[in-house]
């Protein structure tokens, strides 16, 4: 049996671990509380700070988003768990009137008796992330007109070139064609990378499909071939069939040869492969290298941040969103999308996709 001595320091450890919590309750800005079928029980202090209630007040705000809780209560006794933890967002009102969207993450919480008649849970403002959204929305279709009214000047000009250039020369009249097909490839790419609807895709769930990975290669880099020489693609054993958004990891991957087209002089050579890893990081592997001037160390760490250019890229046009968007389309398949510099000078940038363990299962 403890000792008198042992329960007191028991007791004391205890105390002292309470007083820890309370002061960070305190001071933490999370805003969280506990309820039960009756209403709030505890409201940490963050809520008054943040939208202006107390335990008191919030009690005819919470009534409602409570009201369902003896239901959710009941169907856990009855061994229904899939609703033992439960996200929703809803709009309530901040103190001061304002409308607020709010993200609820509820937790049912099991006594020590093994019974569950309580649940927690987290509140988080999202307003300020649905704004920032929105302007990004406008600025993204500011930016797609801004670069669409030039482009529709040259191709105007282009196009009156060619019909009033019949006595022009071969030569010059290729290069009326280069100049339109150039114009055609930006216009395309504003269609498919800065559209508001296109950027509102990023970053969202992917749609589930199939595709052969081999195949996506292939076809990525015979496109990118046909721009400039010098483009190699290496494949190493590969799954038959890869669960993907194909329009997606195609996005991700011209992106990526895109940038390695930029920033690799025309002689040099750029390498794309793909490869079955195995062991601990099983999965699918592809690799877009170039033999281009690299990036300083320093700048490695924001290559994926949006609107963010390196030092090297002055003399380069481009947005600073290609790699953004990549690292978003790899986030939502559950993959890595990484970069660095490689000896000799040139970047490697490498897409791990995972895939499941089962034989036969290939998920990306």
């Amino acid at each position: 049996m403890a000792s008198v001595a042992e329960l007191e320091a028991a007791l004391l450890a205890a105390q002292a671990e309470t007083q820890r919590c309370r002061e960070w309750l305190a001071h933490s800005e999370e805003c969280s509380f506990t309820a039960d079928q009756n209403g709030l029980l505890w409201l940490s202090p963050a809520a008054e700070r943040q939208f202006g209630y107390t335990l008191a007040s919030a009690q005819a705000l919470a009534a409602p988003l409570l009201a369902a809780l003896a239901q959710r209560l009941a169907r856990y006794a009855a061994g229904d768990a899939s609703r033992w933890q439960v996200r929703r967002e809803v709009e309530l009102p901040h103190a001061d009137g304002s409308l607020l969207t709010l993200e609820i993450m509820s937790t049912l919480l099991a006594e020590a008796d093994g019974s569950v008649r309580r649940v927690h849970g987290i509140v988080r403002d999202l307003s300020a992330a649905r704004a920032l959204a929105q302007q990004q929305r406008q600025w993204t279709s500011m930016l797609s007109h801004e670069f669409r009214t030039p482009l529709a000047v040259i191709d105007g000009a282009v196009q009156r070139l060619e019909m009033t250039g019949a006595g022009h020369d071969e030569a010059t009249r290729k290069r009326y064609r280069k100049i339109q097909t150039a114009v055609d490839r930006l216009l395309a790419l504003l269609d498919q990378h800065l559209t508001p609807q296109r950027m509102a895709e990023i970053g969202r769930e992917r749609q589930p499909d199939q595709v052969a990975p081999a195949s996506l290669l292939q076809a990525a880099v015979q496109q990118a071939a046909s721009r400039r020489a010098g483009i190699t693609l290496e494949l190493g054993p590969l799954p038959a069939q890869l669960r993907c958004d194909p329009a997606g990891l195609r996005l991700c991957l011209d992106i990526l040869l895109d940038n390695a087209i930029k920033y690799t002089p025309p002689d040099s050579p750029i390498t794309v492969l793909g490869r079955l890893l195995s062991g601990p990081e099983r999965g699918v592997e592809l690799l877009v290298r170039d033999s281009g001037a690299g990036l300083p160390a320093a700048e490695l760490a924001r290559i994926f941040d949006k609107a963010y250019r390196g030092s090297n890229a002055a003399e380069v046009a481009g947005s600073g969103l290609g790699l953004y968007m990549a690292s978003a389309i790899a986030d939502v398949h559950g993959a890595t999308l990484t970069g660095k510099n490689i000896s000799g000078g040139g970047m490697e940038f490498r897409i791990c996709l995972p895939i499941a363990s089962e034989t036969g299962k290939v998920l990306a």
